[in-house]
């Protein structure tokens, strides 16, 4: 068995005269980002490998839930503006020593994608988080596997 977890970037800027591959974080992004990442480190939620999109406000939120776990990340350029192939090329070639990836991108693609595997539908937030099961022991069958909707979930998480 094999876990995906789809995380959408933290709440970024708009700032004026910036491109926006190089957007960063706003304060609610930097406040929401680790408060996502310890949330599931204190659920137990194991990580081998975090993947980003090397847009500045992916990479940013990467980086938080990289400090939170004490792992290294990687970057990988499709999942900017990403399509769900884009998705799906990069899983099918994980090495299998890999049991649990989270890959940080963007949407539309990545709310794309997610409902592309299971019946749950989900709209992910910025900061949002999707974790599913993957039935098989080989990266290179995730296409044809299984796939179980583990859990969903959001800053509103913390909301009163």
């Amino acid at each position: 068995m094999k876990t995906l977890l789809l995380i959408r970037h933290a709440k970024s800027g708009w700032p004026e005269d910036v491109d926006d591959f190089d957007r960063p974080l706003n304060e609610l992004g930097m406040i929401n980002a680790p408060k996502m990442a310890l949330f599931l480190k204190e659920k137990s939620i194991k990580i081998d490998a975090f993947i980003s999109s090397p847009a500045k406000r992916a990479l940013q939120t990467c980086e938080f839930f990289a400090e939170v776990f004490h792992a290294t990340f990687s970057t990988d350029a499709t999942l900017y503006n990403p399509r769900e192939r884009n998705f799906e090329n990069l899983i099918v070639g994980l090495d299998d020593s890999i049991a649990s990836v989270a890959l940080f991108s963007h949407n539309n693609g990545i709310s794309n994608f997610a409902n592309s595997l299971t019946d749950e539908i989900v709209n992910l937030p910025t900061s949002g988080v999707v974790g599913y099961q993957i039935a098989c022991d080989h990266w290179s069958d995730f296409p044809a596997a299984s796939k179980t909707f583990l859990y969903f979930c959001s800053p509103k998480n913390f909301e009163k």
